[in-house]
C-alpha cells in the first residue's frame, strides 16, 4: 500500500501543537524541531518500506496462482490434443462426442470466468498502481509547499516550477484513470464496486488537489499584477472610450512568466475538463441537458479578486447605482478582448468544448454585480417600498426602483452587445446563457422581488392610463377611417408596448410570461371593465333608444375589435409564440387567450343588443301591420305598400345608416341578425299568420317583399339570400296549383329539394298552399 493524502493534517496538527502562541514561537528550539521532523521523515520512510514489502509480497502471491492457472490450463490442452489423436471405432467416437458436448460449455465457462479473474486483477493492480501515484504526488505537493515556506523568496520561482510540473503529472495519471472507468462502465458494468472504491480515493485526492492548484494560480495572478488597481486609475473613468494608456497585465506577458502563466491556465482547465468527464460517466443513462454548467474556473479566478476591489467602491455608491452599472460595465468592456486574444486559445487546447472566454467574462462580472445587487441595493429599495407612508413618499419609492430597473435593462444591452457585435453565437441555451449575462436574472431567484417589480409597473401604468379612460375626447375622436377605432386604443396599445419591453428584457420565457400575466393582464381587464361600464351606462338612461347612446356601445365595441385584432397579431410574434410553446406543455395556450375571449364576449353581447333594440324598434312600428289580415283580400289601389311598413322600414334603415360608425365586422353581424330577425318577424306573422292570399295579396306581398331587399341592397348584393324563409315562402305562394297540388301528393321532402327549397319545412309549406286561394 501507498501513503494516504494525510500529509497536510499531520503538519498542520504538528505546527498546532508547538507554535499555539507567539510565546511558543519565541521560545521554541529549532534544533529541537528539526530533529523531531527528522524523526518523523524516517518513521514515514520506514512505514513506506513495510508497505511497499508487503505490496510485493502480494504480488508474490498473485503471480504463483496466476502460474498454477496457467499450468492447469496448459494440461487441460494437452489432455485435448491427446484426446483427439487418440484411434477409435464408431461407437467409441460417439461416445467420446457426446462426452464432449456435456463437458464442454462447462469447460469454456470456467476458462471464461478465470480469464474473467486475471483481467480484473491486472485492471485492479493498474488502478492501484495509479491512484497510488495521485496520492503519492499529492502528498508530496503538500510536503513541498510546507517545506517552501522556510525558503527566501529568490526560491519560491523554483518552487513553483516544481509543483507546477508536480501538478500537471497528477493530471495525466487521472486522466488516465478516467480512461479504465470509463472503459469498465461500458463493457464490465458488474465490476462497478470496483468503479466506486477508486472513484472513493480519486475524490479525496482531488480535494486536496484542486485547492492546491488554484492556490498556485492565485499566487501566480499576484505576482502578474492582478487584480489591477482601480483607485485612481484609468478604470475608474467610466467614460465609453479607452483611454490609450491603458495596461492590461494580461497584455504584458511575456518570457518565463507567460509559460508560467500558460502551464497553470492548463492545469486548471485540465483538471475541470477531468470533472466534467468523471461527472458525465457518473450520471451515464440521466438527461444531461438538465445540468447547470459550471463556470469556467480560471475566469472566476480572474473576476473574484477584481469584484471584491470594485465593491470597495459600491460602498460609496449605494444611493447613486447608476456608478455601479458604469463602474462594471467598463471593468467588462475594458478586459473583455483579452479573454479572445490570450485566454481563448489557452481554452480551446485544453479541449473544453463549449466554452468561450468572453461569455464566461461577461457572466463573471455580471454575477458579482447580482449578487451586489440582491445584497446591497434592493433590499434598501424594498425596505423604501415597505414603509407605506404618504402618496408622495411611495411615488418616489417606486420611481427609484423604477430607476434602478432602467439601470438593469441599459446595462443588460450593454454587455450583451460586447458578446453580439463579434458576430459570434451564444455557445449555450438561450435562456440559460442570458441569466448569465443579464442583472435581471437576480428576479430568478427572489420572485417576491419579481412580483413587487410587476406590480410597480402595473401601479405606474394605471396611474397614467385611468385618465386617459376617463375623457370622452379619447372616445369620440377616430384614429382612423380603416379601423374607425377610438384614441383611446392607442393610448392603451402604446402602455401595454411599454410593459412588453420591459418583458423582452427578461432572461426566462417562463419570466416573460409571468411578466406579462402579472402586468398586461390587469390593464387589459381595468380597460375591457371600463368598456362594459361605458354600455351599460348607456343602455341604463335610454335603453339604447337614443342615437347619442348607441353611438356610445359602437365606440366601445370599435374600440374592442380593434384591441382584439391586435392582440392577435401580437400572439403571432415570435416572442409570444415561445411563450405559447411552453404554456401549451402547462395545458394552457396563447399568453392573451383569456383577455380575447373576454373581448370577444363583449362584441358578441353588445352586438347583439344592438340587432335586438332594432328589431324592438321595427316590431313595435309594425304591429298594426301584421295585424291587418284584410290588406291581402283587396286589390291594389295606388301605391300597393303600406304607408306603416313603409315607416318601420324606414326606422330600420336610418339605425343602420347610424351604425354604418361601426367596424365593417360588427356592422354586417348587426344587419344580417336585423335581416334575419325581420325575416323570422314577416314570415311567422304575416305568411303563417292565418291570412287568405288571393292572386292580389300575393302580387301585394311581392311588392311589399320587394321593397324590402331594396332597403338592405345598400349592404349586399343578393339581400333574398338573407330573408330565406320570406324568400322561399313567397316562392310558394307564387306557384301554379297544378304544380302544388302535384308536388305535395309524393314525396314531399324531394320535390322541395328539387325545387330549391332549403330553409322551408314540410309542415310550413303545406300551411302556406293551405291558405293559398286560387282564382278560377
Amino acid at each position: 500500500m501507498r501513503r494516504n493524502c494525510v500529509a497536510s493534517a499531520s503538519a498542520n496538527g504538528f505546527l498546532a501543537q508547538k507554535f499555539g502562541s507567539k510565546e511558543d514561537l519565541r521560545e521554541a528550539s529549532y534544533m529541537e524541531v528539526e530533529q523531531e521532523l527528522t524523526q518523523g521523515c524516517a518513521d514515514l520512510e520506514a512505514l513506506l518500506s513495510h508497505l511497499d514489502r508487503k505490496l510485493c509480497d502480494t504480488m508474490a502471491v498473485f503471480c504463483c496462482r496466476s502460474d498454477r492457472v496457467q499450468v492447469r490450463l496448459r494440461g487441460i490442452k494437452e489432455a485435448l490434443v491427446h484426446l483427439n489423436s487418440i484411434p477409435h471405432d464408431q461407437d467409441n467416437e460417439e461416445e467420446q462426442e457426446a462426452v464432449l458436448a456435456a463437458e464442454l460449455p462447462a469447460l469454456a465457462k470456467e476458462v471464461a470466468r478465470i480469464d474473467a479473474i486475471r483481467a480484473y486483477a491486472e485492471t485492479a493492480l493498474k488502478l492501484d498502481s495509479l491512484i497510488g501515484d495521485v496520492e503519492d504526488s499529492v502528498s508530496s505537493s503538500v510536503s513541498g509547499m510546507l517545506r517552501s515556506s522556510s525558503y527566501s523568496v529568490q526560491s519560491e520561482s523554483l518552487f513553483c516550477s516544481l509543483f507546477q510540473e508536480n501538478h500537471q503529472k497528477t493530471i495525466s495519471y487521472l486522466k488516465e484513470i478516467e480512461s479504465i472507468l470509463t472503459s469498465i462502465a461500458k463493457m464490465r458494468p458488474q465490476w462497478m464496486r470496483l468503479v466506486s472504491a477508486v472513484d472513493n480515493r480519486v475524490d479525496r485526492a482531488l480535494a486536496v488537489l484542486r485547492p492546491q492548484c488554484i492556490s498556485d494560480h492565485r499566487s501566480l495572478l499576484a505576482s502578474l499584477g492582478w487584480p489591477p488597481p482601480l483607485s485612481g486609475s484609468n478604470l475608474m473613468n467610466t467614460s465609453n472610450t479607452k483611454p490609450s494608456e491603458f495596461s492590461n497585465p494580461l497584455f504584458s506577458l511575456k518570457g518565463d512568466l507567460k509559460t508560467k502563466y500558460s502551464e497553470s491556465f492548463l492545469s486548471l482547465c485540465n483538471l475541470q475538463q477531468l470533472q466534467r468527464r468523471r461527472k458525465c460517466r457518473q450520471l451515464a443513462g440521466h438527461n444531461l441537458q438538465t445540468l447547470i454548467r459550471p463556470p469556467l474556473w480560471v475566469i472566476e479566478e480572474l473576476v473574484n479578486p477584481i469584484s471584491i476591489l470594485a465593491e470597495r467602491h459600491f460602498s460609496k455608491w449605494v444611493d447613486k447605482p447608476e456608478f455601479v452599472f458604469a463602474l462594471v460595465y467598463k471593468i467588462t468592456r475594458d478586459f473583455v478582448d483579452s479573454m479572445d486574444e490570450v485566454l481563448q486559445p489557452l481554452v480551446d487546447k485544453a479541449n473544453l468544448v463549449g466554452y468561450s472566454c468572453r461569455e464566461e467574462w461577461i457572466g463573471g462580472t455580471v454575477a458579482s454585480l447580482c449578487t451586489y445587487l440582491a445584497k446591497v441595493i434592493f433590499p434598501r429599495h424594498i425596505e423604501a417600498l415597505e414603509k407605506g407612508g404618504p402618496d408622495e413618499i411611495s411615488s418616489n419609492a417606486r420611481a427609484l426602483w423604477l430607476n434602478l430597473v432602467d439601470l438593469m435593462i441599459s446595462f443588460d444591452k450593454r454587455t450583451q452587445a460586447l458578446i453580439s457585435d463579434t458576430g459570434l453565437l451564444m455557445s449555450l441555451k438561450e435562456d440559460e446563457t442570458l441569466q448569465r449575462v443579464s442583472s435581471l436574472s437576480v428576479f430568478c431567484d427572489r420572485p417576491d422581488w419579481f412580483e413587487v417589480w410587476a406590480e410597480v409597473e402595473k401601479l405606474e401604468v394605471l396611474e397614467k392610463f385611468k385618465p386617459a379612460l376617463e375623457k370622452d375626447k379619447n372616445w369620440t375622436s377616430v384614429v382612423s377611417d380603416e379601423n374607425k377605432s377610438p384614441v383611446i386604443c392607442d393610448a392603451i396599445v402604446q402602455n401595454l408596448s411599454l410593459l412588453i419591453d420591459r418583458a423582452r428584457s427578461l432572461p426566462s420565457v417562463m419570466l416573460r410570461a409571468k411578466f406579462i400575466r402579472l402586468t398586461c393582464g390587469p390593464v387589459i381587464s381595468e380597460f375591457i371593465d371600463c368598456m362594459v361600464h361605458r354600455c351599460q351606462e348607456a343602455e341604463g338612461l335610454t335603453a339604447l333608444t337614443d342615437d347619442d347612446a348607441l353611438l356610445k356601445v359602437v365606440r366601445s365595441i370599435n374600440a374592442a375589435q380593434y384591441f382584439e385584432v391586435t392582440l392577435m397579431e401580437w400572439c403571432e410574434d415570435l416572442f409570444f409564440l415561445d411563450m405559447e410553446s411552453l404554456l401549451e406543455e402547462a395545458g394552457s395556450k396563447c399568453i392573451f387567450h383569456e383577455e380575447i375571449s373576454r373581448l370577444k364576449d363583449f362584441r358578441i353581447e353588445w352586438v347583439e343588443k344592438i340587432s335586438t333594440v332594432i328589431l324592438r324598434g321595427f316590431d313595435a312600428r309594425t304591429r298594426d301591420y301584421v295585424k291587418n289580415k284584410k290588406q291581402w283580400q283587396e286589390k291594389m289601389e295606388g301605391y300597393a305598400v303600406s304607408r306603416t311598413f313603409l315607416d318601420s322600414l324606414d326606422y330600420v334603415q336610418g339605425k343602420l345608416s347610424k351604425l354604418e360608425g361601426l367596424n365593417a365586422l360588427d356592422f354586417v353581424t348587426v344587419w344580417r341578425g336585423v335581416a334575419n330577425g325581420i325575416d323570422q318577424l314577416i314570415f311567422n306573422g304575416v305568411l303563417l299568420g292565418g291570412v287568405k292570399y288571393n292572386n292580389c295579396g300575393v302580387e301585394r306581398l311581392d311588392v311589399t317583399v320587394s321593397v324590402l331587399f331594396g332597403v338592405f341592397k345598400a349592404w349586399c348584393l343578393r339581400p333574398e339570400g338573407f330573408f330565406s324563409k320570406l324568400h322561399e315562402g313567397l316562392r310558394i305562394l307564387k306557384m301554379d296549383e297544378i304544380e302544388i297540388r302535384n308536388g305535395l301528393v309524393g314525396d314531399k321532402e324531394k320535390w322541395l329539394k328539387e325545387k330549391g327549397f332549403r330553409r322551408l319545412t314540410i309542415a310550413e309549406a303545406e300551411r302556406l298552399v293551405k291558405n293559398r286561394v286560387f282564382e278560377g
